[in-house]
């Protein structure tokens, strides 16, 4: 809620009229005035925190130093070391990470009344959405029943998850549940939660409009800086702080500039744009940075391609990829609903405050690039990392290294060498493998596609690309064409918008006739929700040792995630998706060679079934109609019949079902003291993972399925749970017990203290091999505190708080790297786990550490933010390396959290001393 509690802003706040409405607003330009600083310069995205400055300076946690910091920013150009408090209007989430963090709100109930306190005090302070999107699985496909079969499969795998959000809907205030099958968190927050301007009233009644910001428990949340809404993913355990009224503590960011120039030429998709982009951005490196977008090129670039880049902003590992306000922002608040007063409220205030991006935009930034978008190429990306470029053109040759590189061959001379042999001229043996799928007339081979699948709230919020697609799958099945056998083919949009336009252009029964049948509104594939191959497929592949691959028009591709059976994942347009659908198989060409043949034998290619511009637009322009917003939102927490009938308890407090498996009172709050304690030395840590580059929160905490051999698996097979209903790591993170024994268990991880071991093991105590969990619980046995050391951005990918959670529940107290994202560092740090970083070169490699050293780091218990402290590592052999760490607790209130033992305790333990 916005605050005016009389001090030196006061002189900032202003009246706005707009049509009939008049309100209050914290003016940039009046605080100018008043002396606070020169602002005029300033990016917008920078402007929406100082604006938040303004409104919540009460001389203590803001202070007119925190905003006077901002003019020193465009000063030095673009660079300030200040920490500021930052408090977003209001907080998204997804089921994944929601069902968790409502665990921990009910857990903060119960360890508030253990304290003393009364268990209303733990209520969001700040409205909460959240949408149920991760938890549908593709089980059925390619057939008209696809939709309502997985739907009834989603209810009955997770009836206890949906009770218990239930519980948390009608027992705290301020929080809000999207039922199931409504579309994805993403999506649903853009075409419609999201205002660009808010309005609230202050505590004197007056209505004051302010930029609509947030936090979502879910990395893709940036995708709703694309309508110039301020937000970005952090962990549960840090949006949980927010929503109970802790501000946010952040650094003054620096702000990358992007300009874009030119226009998208004909053939080319959104997709293709931000593959671009990621790569250079990538490249770059901004992590920790706002990137804001400028230039000629937004005059031609709709909302929807501008949210396609605004989404994958933790893929290029930006806070935030921010588009500011201006004439598309207003046609697309329009066409998708928004009251006409809120859209007049939106221009007048982004112009009277400065956040108005006109012809004269010219703000400063820290460093800036340029792009021009008739440059770019249709692409897709991977194997295995968005940031992973490939031309369209260069795509097959490209696979072919990744075979190469997996069989251990020599890809130049393989590729590119002839052997002579006598007068006769050979080329070399090529490594592709195949194998024959029993009971089918093929047989599949390295590069097989076998999954292709339009998912993800990146591409499916996006118009022109689902039409595209629909066009695609049109020109095809005119020619007879269908998907390829092997392939698992699905359609899951984002929003029921999306089915609304795709059956008003009549495409969705052209999308049906090739495989494309609706499984869900949900994220399915791209959150590793891809379902089961057909088992002869799945064993051809195993079998085979086959490398199978999968396209997805989704954000995230790393190792493990889609499938188990699918070793090389592609990003890809969805029109792109439909067309690897076709053609089966990686190794063709499809931008010059032929994708598939009519029933009568002529070639097809790629040219002959791809849309133009126009034609995408007029159906754009004809289908996706205001109307069809305002109808589907309509009863958007309503749900249907079956979320209706869901019975659940009722109270203040959850009654914890002891029989679950999916819902436990997590280990926490037990036996808290009401006071916190010293930050102790780590004293002769043992090694518990040694872990390389770009270990990803996918490989620390994975989403997907897991098989019955798995100590997870073990733990639910002894509780009788049959392996039908064993369900997904992300389905089961209101049970810490499961994730807890998922922890580093992703099937692709790779721990450098064994060799050539994939997968979640390590050596316990006694010298032998054993999976990481069963290891930790030995090592807490006899009180060894652990250690992980890691490589380059380290904790890249999703915002998920297991990735710090279970790493702290397994008795790690510090993860030292080469570099750390953003959000996982912020989450071990919430979490009472010290991240570090090497100094002076240093490396896991350099000091050649095999993981049987031990680990002290002192210098803990009189810390300073992003101190450097003393390490010593001594040797297998008795010798000891002395060297110097970064301590990442980069903020004086993150030195605190450490001291209470996390962000809640810290939280927990203010709330019971206010009672």
């Amino acid at each position: 809620m916005p605050i005016n509690v009389g001090h030196d802003t006061a002189k900032a706040r202003q009246k706005l009229t707009s049509g009939d409405q008049s309100v209050a607003y914290y003016s940039i330009e009046a605080a100018e005035k008043a002396g606070l600083g020169d602002f005029s310069r300033l990016p917008a995205a920078l402007k929406v925190v100082l604006e938040n400055m303004l409104r919540f300076e009460d001389g203590k946690t803001v202070t007119t130093d925190d905003i006077k910091a901002f003019s020193d920013w465009a000063a030095n150009g673009g660079r300030s070391p200040r920490e500021i408090a930052y408090r977003p209007a209001r907080v998204l989430m997804q089921d994944f990470t929601g069902v968790p963090a409502v665990v921990d709100l009910a857990a903060m109930r119960d360890g508030i009344v253990a304290l003393g306190g009364k268990a209303e005090q733990i209520n969001p302070l700040n409205p909460v959405d959240l949408v149920i999107d991760h938890s549908v699985m593709i089980d059925e496909f390619g057939n008209p029943r696809a939709f309502q079969m997985n739907v009834d499969r989603e209810y009955e795998r997770n009836i206890e998850r949906y009770q218990f959000l239930k519980w948390g809907q009608g027992a705290f205030n301020n929080f809000r549940v999207v039922p199931p099958g409504t579309g994805i968190c993403h999506q649903v927050n853009l075409e419609y939660l999201a205002q660009t301007v808010w309005t609230d009233k202050d505590q004197n009644g007056e209505e004051v409009a302010y930029p609509d910001t947030l936090v979502g428990t879910d990395s893709h949340t940036t995708m709703v800086n694309g309508a110039a809404v301020l937000g970005w993913g952090v962990g549960g355990i840090e949006a949980e702080a927010a929503m109970l009224g802790q501000p946010i503590s952040m650094l003054i960011p620096e702000v990358v500039g992007f300009e874009l120039t030119g226009k998208m030429v004909e053939g080319t998709t959104g997709t293709d744009l931000v593959l671009k982009v990621v790569e250079m951005l990538r490249a770059r490196g901004v992590v920790g940075k706002f990137v804001e977008f400028y230039g000629a090129g937004l005059d031609t670039l709709p909302l929807a391609d501008r949210a396609t880049i605004a989404n994958m902003a933790p893929e290029y590992g930006a806070t935030c990829g921010f588009f500011p306000i201006d004439g598309e922002t207003l046609r697309y608040l329009r066409n998708t609903g928004r009251d006409e007063a809120r859209v007049q409220l939106v221009e007048a205030y982004a112009k009277a405050n400065g956040l108005w991006r006109g012809d004269d935009y010219a703000p400063i930034y820290t460093d800036t690039l340029h792009l021009d978008m008739g440059t770019i190429v249709p692409a897709i990306s991977g194997p295995k990392r968005p940031q992973d470029y490939v031309a369209l053109t260069h795509a097959s040759s490209a696979f072919l290294d990744v075979v190469h590189d997996y069989r251990g061959t020599d890809t130049h001379e393989a590729a590119c060498d002839m052997v002579s042999e006598g007068d006769t001229i050979t080329a070399p043996a090529d490594p592709r493998k195949s194998q024959k799928v029993k009971g089918e007339d093929y047989e599949l081979r390295d590069g097989s596609v076998v999954i292709a699948s339009i998912t993800s709230c990146t591409n499916t919020s996006n118009p022109y690309v689902m039409i595209g697609a629909g066009l695609v799958a049109r020109k095809a099945a005119a020619l007879g064409l269908n998907r390829k056998p092997w392939v698992k083919t699905s359609l899951a949009p984002g929003s029921q918008v999306v089915s609304a336009y795709l059956e008003a252009a009549g495409l969705q029964e052209d999308l049906d006739k090739i495989g494309f049948n609706l499984v869900g509104y949900g994220c399915t594939t791209c959150i590793g929700n891809s379902g089961p191959l057909q088992p002869e497929i799945s064993e051809a592949i195993s079998e085979g040792d086959l490398i199978a691959t999968s396209v997805l028009s989704g954000n995230r591709n790393f190792e493990g995630r889609i499938s188990p059976d699918v070793r090389a994942n592609y990003l890809a347009s969805p029109p792109l998706v439909v067309a690897y659908a076709l053609a089966g198989d990686m190794n063709i060409d499809i931008s010059r060679d032929p994708i598939a043949q009519t029933p009568d034998g002529k070639d097809v290619y790629l040219k002959d079934i791809w849309p133009t511009t126009k034609e995408i637009a007029d159906l754009v322009e004809q289908t996706v109609t205001r109307e069809a917003f305002q109808s589907k939102y309509a009863d958007v927490f309503k749900g249907d019949e079956k979320w209706q009938a869901i019975e659940t308890s009722e109270g203040e407090t959850y009654d914890w079902p002891p029989q679950s498996t999916y819902v436990q009172n997590p280990p926490y709050f037990k036996d808290m003291p009401a006071e916190p304690g010293k930050i102790a030395n780590i004293e002769n840590a043992s090694v518990l993972a040694l872990l390389g580059d770009m270990v990803t929160t996918d490989h620390i905490s994975p989403a997907g399925s897991f098989k019955e051999s798995t100590p997870a698996g073990q733990y639910l097979r002894e509780r009788q749970v049959p392996v039908r209903e064993f369900n997904s790591y992300g389905s089961r993170r209101g049970n810490h017990e499961v994730m807890m024994r998922g922890t580093f268990a992703n099937i692709r991880i790779r721990n450098e203290m064994l060799d050539n071991v994939e997968g979640g093991y390590t050596y316990g105590p006694d010298g032998k091999q054993t999976s990481i969990f069963d290891a930790a619980m030995a090592y807490q046995e006899q009180g060894t505190p652990l250690v992980i050391f890691g490589g380059e951005q380290y904790g890249a990918g999703s915002s998920r708080d297991w990735a710090a959670k279970g790493t702290a529940l397994l008795g790690v107290k510090a993860v030292i790297a080469e570099s750390f994202e953003r959000i996982h560092r912020s989450n071990l740090v919430g979490m009472g786990v010290i991240p570090f970083e090497f100094t002076g070169g240093d490396t896991r490699k350099s000091l050649g550490l095999t993981g049987e050293e031990a680990v002290s780091i002192t210098g803990l218990d009189s810390i300073k933010p992003l101190q450097e402290v003393p390490c010593e590592i001594t040797m297998a052999d008795g010798s000891t390396k002395k060297i110097m760490l970064k301590c990442r607790i980069d903020t004086a209130i993150e030195i605190e959290y450490i001291e209470h033992g996390g962000v809640l305790h810290y939280v927990l333990r203010n709330l019971a001393k206010a009672n």
